[in-house]
């Protein structure tokens, strides 16, 4: 991985959804690139599991973030401990399946909640300790090529990165003026999630339609953050990184009778 300790010693930096997968490694990335952490999840005993693993010294806070108390209770630790952070990272989402006729109402809230307005009010309240400090911070979305590559049985997940496009966007416009950037990397495909478990036969399917012919490592989406939220990227807002293989440019499928030897 590329050395960024000289961009991110003894910065603050808040991940959320630090229990699951991408979180975990990209907290375990700022942290070895010498930052101080405020890791967040709504499962308390992953959350201690995933900061132990990282390492100690760094905080920890409960938060479900379908709760306004909950994202309240975030922001006024970040207050109390920091004052305000140097990187916001909303990590945290949800991918559950289901057909759209399936749905409920309730389905719906939840995943545009934790996926869509949690990102709003963290990094609005983010944002605001920023300025109010006078930090000029780096915001950074984790989204999907799902955003522009519709699923069937996702369709809610792929129309909420979708719409944390749009936000980061929005964000990354009137957030300029402070000197605060504000964009989003969208990871490629790491299976082994707790909360969405996939079968073997469906992994291999979707590794056999990455382009590059593999799943993300560890340091694939890590690095990009890292990379936006660095001097190395002090002119880039509103951007879009996508790490993920080539997965979401297209299908690797093809007709077998309409395929010729070069």
């Amino acid at each position: 991985m590329v050395d960024f300790s000289q961009d991110f010693k003894g910065k603050r930096v808040v991940v959320t959804g630090a229990a699951g997968i991408f979180g975990g490694w990209i907290a375990k990335a700022f942290a070895n690139a010498g930052a101080e952490l405020l890791l967040t999840d709504a499962d308390g005993s992953r959350l201690a599991s995933a900061a132990q693993e990282i390492g100690k010294g760094h905080l920890q806070h409960v938060a479900d973030l379908t709760s306004d108390a909950d994202i309240k209770s975030l922001l006024s630790a970040i207050a109390e401990h920091w004052g305000s952070a140097d990187v916001l990272v909303n990590n945290a989402g949800i991918y559950p399946s289901g057909f759209l006729l399936d749905l409920t109402a309730e389905d719906w809230d939840r995943i545009f909640d934790i996926n869509l307005r949690a990102p709003f009010l963290l990094s609005q309240g983010v944002a605001l300790q920023m300025i109010g400090k006078g930090v000029k911070g780096s915001i950074v979305n984790i989204s999907s090529g799902a955003s522009r590559k519709m699923r069937s049985t996702v369709v809610p997940y792929c129309t909420s990165k979708t719409a944390l496009d749009r936000l980061n966007k929005g964000l990354a416009l009137e957030l300029a003026e402070f000197g605060i950037r504000v964009n989003i990397v969208e990871p490629g495909f790491a299976p082994g999630s707790d909360v969405s478990h996939l079968t073997q036969e469906h992994i291999d399917t979707v590794v056999g339609n990455i382009p590059l012919g593999r799943i993300s490592s560890p340091e694939d989406a890590a690095t990009a953050v890292l990379y936006l939220a660095s001097d190395a990227a002090a002119y880039v807002t509103g951007a879009t990184l996508t790490v993920d293989g080539g997965n979401s440019i297209g299908s690797l499928a093809v007709f077998q009778a309409k395929k010729k030897a070069l």
